[in-house]
C-alpha cells in the first residue's frame, strides 16, 4: 500500500531531522502503518525521505522481507550476539538501534509520545539525538485514508454488520419469562451474545477484545460493556467495533434493540437520535468542521429540551459524549467530531454516534460509519435501525 508522506518529510525538515522512528511490536498502530509489517514482538523501524528500514530477529526476517514496506535488516548484522554477551540488556539494545541508524545514514530522529522511555535514553547515550513529536503528524497522516484503506474498512463493516445481525437474530428469537428474556430455557445474558457476536465476527475473519451489549441502567453509561440477564422492555444498547485480522483495519457500528414493547421515552429518544445523526450526516463533507457536525447534534437535542455537554458541562444525563471519531488501525484515532474537531478532509473515516443517556430509562445510542468526500460522504453502514425486535 502507497501511503503519502509528504507532510512527514516535510516535518523532518523543518525540524532538521534524518528520520522518524518506531520501537513497537505491530498492535502499534504507527509501526504497522509506516512499516507495513504484522509482527507480535517489538522490532524497529526507520523512515526516513528515502528510504523505509526495518530492523527484525532473525525469526521474523524472511517474513518480513516478503511483506514490509521497506528494506529489512537483521540483528545478526550487527553482531547483536556479542553486544549481548558484553553488555546488559538495554545497553546491547541500544548500541544495536544505534548501529542501524548509522547505518543508514541516520544522527537524529523523531520519535511518537508513545516511544518507550528506555529505549529513548539508550540512543541519547549512544549520541543519536531524539525529539518527541508531540504534534502527531503520522496520526495526521494515517486520518486520511487511502483507497485500499477505505475498501479495508468497508469489508470490516460488511462483517460488522452480519455479527449485528446475529445478536439481532438472538434477541429476536428469545422468549420473555417474568421480564427476563430466555434462549434455549437459559436466560439470555450479555455475555451470551457477546459470545454470538465474537464468534460470527471470527467466521468473518475478525476479532475484537470486546463489544458493548448494555442493558437497562448499564446502557445509561455509555462505556459500560454490560452484564447479566437481559430483560424486556428495556433498551439494549449493541456497540461492535471489530478488527479484520488480515488487514488490521477496523469498523463501528451500534444500534439500540427494545425486546417486546419499548417505553415512550425511550421511544422519543430513539426517534430524536435518529434526527440528531440525519442532522450530523447533513453538516458532513471536506471543509466543515468536526465541531460543526457535533454542534448540529447539539442542536437537536438542545432543542428538544435535552442536556449537552455544550450546554452543561457537568450534566450527567442527556447528550454526554461527542459525536464521532476517525476509524483506522485504531477503533478511535483522528479526526475528532467533537468541540475541538478541526477541519475534516476527504478521505478520513469517521463514526456518527449520537445518543441521550439517564439511568431512570437506560440509554439509546444510533452508530453509523462513513468516509468524508468532498461534497459530502459515503455511509458504509447498510444495516436497518429498528427499535422494537
Amino acid at each position: 500500500m502507497e501511503i503519502d508522506t509528504t507532510s512527514l518529510d516535510e516535518y523532518l525538515a523543518e525540524q532538521g531531522l534524518d528520520g522518524y522512528a518506531v520501537y513497537a511490536d505491530s498492535d502499534d498502530s504507527t509501526q504497522r502503518y509506516l512499516s507495513g509489517f504484522d509482527a507480535p514482538d517489538p522490532f524497529f523501524t526507520v523512515y526516513t525521505p528515502d528510504e523505509t528500514a526495518l530492523l527484525t530477529s532473525g525469526l521474523e526476517y524472511g517474513r518480513a522481507t516478503k511483506e514490509a514496506r521497506g528494506t529489512v535488516d537483521r540483528t545478526s548484522e550487527y553482531d547483536y550476539q556479542s553486544l549481548r554477551e558484553a553488555h546488559e540488556s538495554g545497553v546491547a539494545r541500544a548500541k544495536l538501534q544505534a548501529a542501524f541508524l548509522d547505518a543508514h545514514g541516520v544522527d537524529s530522529i523523531a520519535v511518537p509520545e508513545t516511544f518507550p522511555v528506555g529505549a529513548a535514553d539508550g540512543l541519547r547515550e549512544e549520541g543519536v539525538a531524539l525529539a518527541v513529536d508531540s504534534e502527531g503528524v503520522v496520526d495526521d497522516i494515517r486520518a486520511v485514508k487511502t483507497e485500499e484503506e477505505i475498501e479495508h474498512v468497508r469489508e470490516a463493516t460488511v462483517a460488522n454488520e452480519k455479527s449485528m445481525q446475529a445478536c439481532e437474530d438472538l434477541l429476536d428469537a428469545a422468549d420473555v419469562r417474568n421480564g427476563t428474556l430466555y434462549y434455549e430455557d437459559e436466560p439470555l445474558t450479555s455475555e451470551r451474545v457477546k459470545t454470538e457476536i465474537e464468534v460470527t465476527l471470527l467466521e468473518q475473519g475478525c476479532a475484537l477484545d470486546e463489544t458493548i451489549v448494555a442493558c437497562g441502567v448499564d446502557a445509561a453509561d455509555p462505556h459500560n460493556r454490560g452484564s447479566g440477564p437481559l430483560e424486556a422492555g428495556q433498551p439494549i444498547i449493541v456497540d461492535i467495533f471489530p478488527r479484520s485480522k488480515e488487514t488490521g483495519y477496523h469498523s463501528d457500528m451500534t444500534r439500540t434493540f427494545v425486546k417486546g414493547e419499548a417505553s415512550e421515552t425511550v421511544a422519543e429518544w430513539y426517534d430524536l437520535t435518529q434526527e440528531a445523526k440525519r442532522a450530523a450526516f447533513e453538516a458532513l463533507e471536506a471543509g466543515a468542521t468536526g465541531a460543526d457536525v457535533h454542534a448540529a447534534v447539539c442542536d437537536v437535542y438542545e432543542d428538544a429540551g435535552y442536556p449537552t455537554l455544550r450546554d452543561d458541562p457537568s450534566t450527567e444525563t442527556g447528550f454526554i459524549h461527542s459525536t464521532g471519531h476517525g476509524v483506522g488501525l485504531d477503533v478511535h484515532e483522528a479526526p475528532s467530531l467533537s468541540p475541538r474537531g478541526g477541519e475534516l478532509e476527504a478521505g478520513q473515516i469517521v463514526t456518527i454516534e449520537p445518543g441521550l443517556y439517564d439511568p431512570a430509562h437506560g440509554g439509546v445510542r444510533i452508530e453509523d460509519i462513513a468516509v468524508v468526500t468532498e461534497d459530502g460522504y459515503e455511509n458504509f453502514t447498510d444495516y436497518p435501525e429498528v427499535l422494537e425486535v
